[in-house]
């Protein structure tokens, strides 16, 4: 999967909020206080997310639909992998421990990850 950039990334955010199909309106209405584009803009990125592989346009219609092919979920599990190979040698102790040595991670963090671990022990 390939990944999206900071623009990109804001225009997925909207289809995958969305149980239907888009149109380039309501996508731009959605970007509305985040990217100040004009339509051209946004169908240049569209565009390019349809190359990707990551929309659908339906063009069967007077009026496009763009729909998300890939999932929000998906989309961050394999970003999430991809960034925890890169820089934490898939090492997600070596991730937490980076954080908490910086000061990053507070005790209501570490908290909030030992009740997740415990509930999902608990699944198990």
């Amino acid at each position: 999967m390939k990944k999206l950039g900071d623009a990109e990334l804001e225009i997925m955010k909207i289809l995958w909020k969305t149980d239907a199909p888009c149109t380039s309106n309501q996508i731009l209405e959605g970007l509305y206080g985040i990217k100040d584009w004009k339509l051209s803009s946004l169908m240049t990125a569209l565009s390019r997310l349809a190359q990707k592989g990551f929309v659908c346009c339906d063009r069967s219609t007077r009026t496009n639909y763009y729909t998300a092919l890939i999932t929000e979920e998906d989309y961050k599990l394999t970003e999430s992998q991809n960034f925890l190979a890169r820089l934490y040698d898939s090492s997600i102790q070596k991730l937490v421990a980076g954080l908490y040595q910086g000061n990053r991670i507070s005790e209501d963090d570490l908290k909030e990850l030992r009740d997740y671990l415990d509930r999902q022990e608990e699944i198990k």
